[in-house]
């Protein structure tokens, strides 16, 4: 997997919306090996994101672009935010699901 982590970010076409969709999917991808219930959403007209189902009611996964690269946020603090290429992300978000 980590091939296609790199591959994915080091190449240079689709823009930042092809990016964003190729880190969303793998991140549900990866969630989903964990054993989580999850789906990729594409609203009209907004950014797409990750929804975890949860017993406490869905948790939804963002990715964004900043200086240092893109970024996955489950929430407003910054321990609700993780590189998008760290490996860890996945198991920290499980654990916020349960």
């Amino acid at each position: 997997m980590g091939n296609f982590r790199t591959a994915a970010c080091e190449r240079g076409t689709g823009g930042d919306q092809e990016h964003r969709f190729i880190h969303l999917v793998r991140l549900a991808w990866d969630l989903r090996e964990l054993g989580l219930e999850v789906s990729v959403e594409l609203p009209c007209g907004a950014e797409p994101y990750v929804v975890v189902r949860c017993a406490s009611g869905p948790l939804r996964v963002t990715a964004a672009k900043r200086d240092r690269g893109w970024v996955f946020s489950w929430g407003r603090g910054r321990e609700q935010q993780a590189p998008a290429l760290d490996a860890e992300v996945p198991h920290r978000i499980r654990q916020v699901a349960r």
